[in-house]
């Protein structure tokens, strides 16, 4: 069928169900109703869809089209459950399992019979976690069972007076009701974090400043008074409650603050620029970095038994297998981000294994170079060079490794240098669920990573330049079809971890392991005789180069954009380059 997606952003559960969609032989596109209702009638017009689906949209349809046309809305909740705010509401309310529903577009909101629905467990991660998981698996399964009854054409959806469910309306759930009392206890505060943790943040006071706080982290020994400041760590800021204290990795000024840079940006970052507490003493001069009046707490790569604090990079070991793990806000990976992953990956590599995981753990793998922290950097030209560059050693060092075998584990989704870092291991690993974006060009960016290397290898010159020019979000089953993943872990996201740990198991005791690591260290010198690695990056780094330290480039324009969420001038984003 010709089926449009109408959306608010072309985000990762839109993504995803372009992509099963359109593996599934549909004839996929895609409008971004945040353009208005003309934007939305102008694709109707242009595409004439026998079906509408709208997995992501803010505000209504229009009442023409959705009179016209038959149009199916996703909305994250259960059957009877109505209102903008559902997963917040399912947060809040400390849910164990919650729904989503497909349901017939009418003028009333979310009161549409019902074409299908599932149901999902909600761990305690944050709601952005969640959503692009558990959520996105149990939505998406949804929408391919709501569009094979309707191009069946005998089901006859079920209104929800008749499904025997609680209708209930949920208002918006608003700042008032996220708002932290620090006196609360840890449980308290970080349900409260967690269900704002990418949107819309938690509005709080830090330093007689306006900010939002995204995202929480439990922290196992600090402790201080409820809402002092502690510590920082790797970017975060440690803030104390009344029985223990939370981790808090990015903050956003508010946007009447007069911040220059009014979108989410590593914590201690933010409270560099913030004045010093009256009883913070003289200290040693600031940074860009961190406030000097702020002690940093390093957590032990390796965390002895018991310990629970938070990092954001961890390495363990299972007899003959090393599992080096990361977990970034967004897969956003900034310079600093890069080079303590490699400091971590150099010293994996001191360890005896014959196994090394990169990654393992839920949700996002990477997103590459941080665009948010260029964006507030007072040189984005320079920090996007620092930070390519900072991008490029650690994908070369995993490019080089060729003592054991590498193995890519993505729990989640990863999209331009994300990807190239996962194709620098042997084997790539990724959860069904997950959904590639293996390009730059929505950033107006040729790309690096060693990607004209990698990529070629693994999929052919052919179809490499077709992921690159066409910019289409891809499926992991597409992605294991056409050699860019190696194998489908089909695990719930919770799992993940888990059957990762079982399969590597399963690898390092092969007795076919020691000739392919013999083998990989041959392929890697015969390799580097045929054209150096050092000569993909000259010539990659020389076309971003130009890009990065010319003004007029597009990339300052949609980087910009991008980081302040306004929109790029495009209503269809396959046309123009999708979403990052």
């Amino acid at each position: 069928m010709d089926i449009l997606l109408v959306v608010s952003a072309f985000n990762s559960l839109s993504q995803r169900v372009y992509a099963e969609l359109s593996d599934e032989g549909h004839r996929v596109d895609v409008v971004l109703a945040s353009h208005g209702p003309d934007a939305v009638r102008d694709a109707v017009r242009e595409m004439g869809p026998e079906l509408i689906v709208a997995p992501m949209l803010k505000s209504a349809l229009p009442e023409d089209v959705w009179r016209e046309h038959a149009c199916l809305i996703v909305h994250p909740g259960p059957p009877g459950d109505r209102g903008p705010s559902s997963l917040d509401w399912a947060i809040a309310e400390e849910a164990h399992e919650w729904g989503v529903t497909v349901l017939q577009a009418e003028a009333a909101m979310d009161a549409g019979d019902v074409w299908a629905d599932g149901s999902f467990p909600v761990p305690p991660v944050g709601k952005s976690d969640v959503y692009r998981n558990e959520l996105s698996d149990a939505a998406t399964a949804a929408v391919l069972l709501a569009v094979r009854r309707y191009a069946d054409g005998s089901y006859k959806p079920r209104p929800q007076n008749e499904l025997g469910v609680h209708v209930m309306w949920r208002d918006f759930f608003r700042q008032e009701q996220r708002r932290i009392d620090w006196d609360d206890d840890t449980a308290t505060v970080l349900r409260k974090l967690r269900g704002a943790d990418s949107q819309p943040g938690v509005l709080d006071e830090i330093c007689n400043r306006e900010v939002f706080l995204h995202g929480g982290h439990p922290e196992d020994r600090l402790r201080g008074e409820p809402g002092e400041l502690l510590a920082t760590r790797a970017g975060a800021v440690c803030r104390a409650t009344r029985d223990g204290a939370v981790w808090i990795p990015e903050l956003r000024p508010r946007k009447s603050s007069g911040d220059p840079a009014p979108f989410r940006r590593p914590a201690a970052s933010v409270l560099a620029g913030f004045p010093a507490p009256p009883d913070s003493g003289p200290g040693m001069p600031g940074s860009n970095d961190r406030p000097y009046w702020l002690p940093e707490i390093a957590a032990p790569l390796e965390l002895p038994p018991g310990r629970t604090t938070w990092t954001d990079i961890r390495y363990r070991q299972r007899g003959r297998i090393g599992f080096l793990s990361f977990s970034f806000p967004g897969g956003a990976m900034s310079t600093t981000h890069c080079r303590r992953l490699l400091a971590a990956w150099r010293y994996a590599l001191t360890r005896p294994t014959s196994v090394l995981v990169l990654g393992g753990a839920r949700d996002f793998f990477s997103n590459g170079i941080h665009l948010n922290v260029i964006e507030a950097s007072s040189d984005p030209a320079g920090e996007s060079w620092s930070n390519l560059n900072a991008m490029n050693d650690l994908v070369e060092a995993v490019l080089r490794t060729t003592d054991r075998l590498v193995v890519a584990a993505l729990g989640g989704n990863a999209a331009a240098g994300g990807v190239m870092l996962a194709l620098a291991a042997d084997e790539v690993w990724c959860r069904t669920g997950s959904v590639l974006n293996p390009h730059y060009r929505n950033m107006g960016l040729h790309g690096s990573e060693y990607w004209t290397y990698s990529l070629p290898r693994r999929v052919g010159a052919e179809t490499a330049e077709r992921l690159t020019a066409e910019a289409r979000p891809v499926s992991a089953a597409t992605a294991e079809r056409i050699g860019l993943v190696d194998r489908l872990v089909p695990a719930a996201a919770q799992d993940f971890s888990a059957e990762v740990e079982h399969l590597a198991a399963d690898l390092a005791d092969d007795p076919d392991l020691p000739r392919r690591i013999t083998a990989k260290a041959t392929a890697r010198h015969a390799d580097e005789l045929h054209r150096p690695l050092a000569e993909y990056r000259r010539a990659e780094l020389a076309l971003m180069r130009a890009v990065f330290f010319d003004p007029e480039a597009p990339y300052h324009a949609l980087r910009s954009a991008f980081v302040r969420k306004l929109p790029n001038g495009s209503t269809r984003p396959l046309a123009a380059g999708d979403e990052r």
